[in-house]
C-alpha cells in the first residue's frame, strides 16, 4: 500500500477523503456562504487573528505569495527578503517582476541570525520584511521571535509564508506582530491542493485598502468586499473549501497545541532513529514539518526511487547540488510513530541491499 511522506500533498485523513468523493455543490448561495464564514472564523481563531480578515484564493502557495506582495507593497517600498533557499528566492523573483525594491539576506544551509539581517539593513530605510518561516527546500525553521523583534525595532511590515510551518510549528499573528500570513491547503491542513489562504492583520487591512493593486484576479479589496457576503469574486476551489471547514472544526476540537505536539513527537522520533541507522540531518534549527536526511554515500536519489518501487513510500527528493546528497521526509498529515518506524526500516533495508 502506497503512503506519502511528502510535505505536500500530504497523506490525507479519511474524513477529508470522504468529502472529496462527493458531488461539488453549487456555490453562489447562502449555504456555501455559511461554509466560507465558518471556515474563515475558525482560521482566525487558529491564527490568533480575531481582528483581521481571511482571504481564500484558488491558486497554489506561490500564487498567494505573489498576490500578497502585489496587494501589500508598492514600488515606493523597500523590502528585506530572507533568502535561505529556493522558496526565499521565489520572494525575490516576485519582487523583481513587480519592480519592488528589496535587499536579500542570502545564506546557504547555515543558521539565520539577527546579526545577518542587521548587516543587510545597515543604515538604509526599509518598510517590510518577507520570510518563508520554514524554508521547505532545506527544512530550516527561522526564529520567529527574533524576526518579530527585528520588525518591531525597524518598524517593518512583517509578512510570513507559513505554508509548511502552520500546524507544525507555532504561528501566532497577535503574539509576534505578524501583518500577513500565507497558507496553502495541501500542507499540514492535509487537504487537496488548489486553495491558498492569506490572513491579514487589522493593521494590514488599512494598508491594503490604500494600495491600487494592478490585478483583476488577485485584487485583495475585491476579495474583502465579496467576503462580507461569504463569497469570492471568481469561482473558488469549492470542494477544498468544504474540506477546509471540516478540517478547521476538527483542529479546533483537538487544539492547535496538541497538533504541534504530535508533529514534534514524530519529528523527534524520526531524527533519533535516522541517526541510529547511520544517517544524519542538518544541525541548523529544523521545522517539525520536515526533516532533510543526509546520505554520506550520496545515493539519496537511488534510495528515493527504491522506496517507491519496493515499498510504496514516497518522500520529497531534493534538487540541484543536493539531489544525491539528501531527500526530505515530512511529518505532517496522517502519520504516526508506527508509520515513521516502517519508513525507517524500509530505508535501512534499501541501504543494506545496495
Amino acid at each position: 500500500m502506497s503512503k506519502l511522506f511528502t510535505i505536500g500533498p500530504v497523506e490525507m485523513f479519511d474524513e477529508t477523503l470522504e468529502i472529496g468523493g462527493k458531488q461539488v455543490p453549487y456555490f453562489r448561495n447562502d449555504e456555501f456562504s455559511q461554509t466560507v464564514f465558518s471556515a474563515s472564523a475558525g482560521l482566525k481563531r487558529l491564527l490568533f487573528n480575531e481582528k483581521g480578515e481571511i482571504i481564500l484564493l484558488t491558486c497554489s502557495g506561490t500564487g498567494a505569495m505573489e498576490a500578497t506582495v502585489m496587494n501589500c507593497f508598492t514600488k515606493e517600498d523597500n523590502l528585506i527578503v530572507i533568502n535561505g533557499g529556493s522558496f526565499g528566492n521565489r520572494f525575490t523573483q516576485i519582487c523583481d517582476v513587480h519592480e519592488i525594491p528589496y535587499k536579500a539576506v542570502e545564506f546557504d544551509e547555515i543558521e539565520l541570525t539577527k546579526e545577518m539581517i542587521e548587516e543587510v539593513i545597515s543604515d538604509d530605510k526599509f518598510t517590510g520584511l518577507l520570510v518563508n518561516l520554514d524554508e521547505t527546500s532545506n527544512g530550516q525553521l527561522y526564529d520567529l521571535q527574533m524576526l518579530s523583534e527585528v520588525c518591531k525595532e525597524h518598524n517593518l511590515i512583517f509578512v510570513v509564508d507559513a505554508i509548511s510551518a502552520f500546524l507544525a510549528d507555532e504561528v501566532n499573528i497577535e503574539k509576534y506582530g505578524i501583518d500577513a500570513i500565507i497558507l496553502s491547503s495541501q500542507k499540514a491542513l492535509s487537504l487537496a491542493p488548489g486553495l491558498s489562504i492569506v490572513a491579514l492583520s487589522e493593521k494590514m487591512l488599512d494598508r491594503v485598502n490604500n494600495i491600487d493593486s494592478k490585478s483583476i484576479y488577485f485584487d485583495f479589496k475585491d476579495y474583502l468586499n465579496n467576503g462580507i457576503r461569504g463569497q469570492t469574486p471568481f469561482t473558488p476551489a469549492v470542494r477544498v473549501i468544504i474540506e477546509l471547514e471540516d478540517m478547521v472544526k476538527r483542529l479546533e476540537d483537538k487544539g492547535i497545541e496538541n497538533c504541534i505536539k504530535e508533529t514534534n513527537e514524530i519529528a523527534v522520533y524520526f531524527r533519533k532513529r535516522i541517526r541510529e541507522i547511520g544517517l544524519d540531518y542538518p544541525n541548523y534549527p529544523l521545522s517539525n514539518a520536515v526533516t532533510p536526511v543526509i546520505f554520506p554515500d550520496e545515493n539519496a536519489d537511488v534510495i528515493y526511487r527504491k522506496l517507491i518501487d519496493d515499498y510504496g513510500f514516497t518522500v520529497n527528493p531534493s534538487g540541484g547540488k543536493n539531489a544525491k546528497r539528501m531527500f526530505r521526509v515530512a511529518h505532517v498529515g496522517k502519520h504516526s510513530i508506527e508509520d515513521t518506524e516502517e519508513l525507517i526500516c524500509a530505508i535501512e533495508e534499501v541501504i543494506k541491499k545496495l
